[in-house]
């Protein structure tokens, strides 16, 4: 039966002339990157991370909101992309109209070879002003961070000196507007869409699959475990990114590594 399932997902694949690739915190975890559902360590431990996450808190303390982006950034710079993510990059160079998107706020699917993720949650690599929006460069030394973390006062916006603040969506915040435009856009004309390592419980992202299914087209999931996904999805492959995405590449076209 699951070679069955997994014949008829690499079918799917292999027909599909437009596809998006929908990715959530899993594939990102299967690099070490920690999700706000892990233990946090050191300072942090007194914290809780979806307390950190607002605009309140960056208002409150500054220095501890941005402190505990920079341990984030820093815990991204040390991890690596995985198999997963190598794959995902494989199918983008071998269908020409391939969009990625993505809930990630890390730059391991741009490190693996993606050219222009739509990244519906932001960047930790893309801060900006907390008053004019002004852009901001991303702070170096990044992976020298203490690992336990710290406060750290945010720099000052070059144009109007308010405080620089993370490039990440916030609890209470809005999605950017042009990212989730292009998503919604590029989910209902596709023909396929491949949602990996997401939980489909964090909305407005997690109505991209479902817009796809409305749209008419098959449904691919990659988990582990069981989702809200899972009667959406035509296909349901259970497994970690890392380990199904390769095969899933290999049994369409030999392998991500050829041509």
């Amino acid at each position: 039966m699951e070679q069955l399932v997994a014949g008829e997902a690499a079918k799917l694949l292999g027909q599909a002339r437009r596809v998006v690739i929908f990715t959530g915190a899993g594939m990102s975890a299967e690099s070490g990157v920690p999700t706000f559902r892990d233990a946090l360590s050191g300072l942090w431990q007194q914290f809780d991370a979806q307390a950190l996450a607002t605009p309140e808190a960056f208002r409150a303390d500054p220095a501890l909101v941005w402190g505990w982006y920079e341990w984030r950034r820093s815990a991204v710079g040390r991890a690596r992309p995985n198999q997963g993510h190598v794959a995902v990059a494989a199918i983008e160079a071998r269908v020409p109209n391939c969009v990625l998107v993505t809930q990630n706020v890390d730059d391991l699917h741009e490190r693996a070879g993606s050219t222009a993720p739509l990244h519906l949650h932001g960047s930790l690599f893309a801060p900006r002003c907390s008053a004019c929006a002004h852009p901001a460069p991303a702070p170096d030394g990044m992976a020298e961070e203490p690992a336990g973390g710290r406060r750290i006062t945010p720099p000052r916006c070059t144009r109007c000196s308010a405080p620089v603040r993370p490039g990440v969506v916030w609890f209470g915040e809005a999605l950017p507007e042009a990212a989730l435009s292009a998503a919604v856009e590029a989910a209902a004309t596709c023909d396929l869409l491949l949602t990996v390592g997401t939980s489909g419980l964090v909305y407005p992202a997690a109505e991209i699959p479902q817009v796809a299914a409305r749209c008419g087209a098959a449904v691919i999931q990659v988990n582990p475990e069981e989702t809200p996904l899972d009667h959406v999805a035509d296909v349901n492959l259970r497994g970690p990114a890392a380990r199904v995405l390769p095969a899933l590449v290999e049994a369409v076209w030999g392998g991500a590594d050829r041509g």
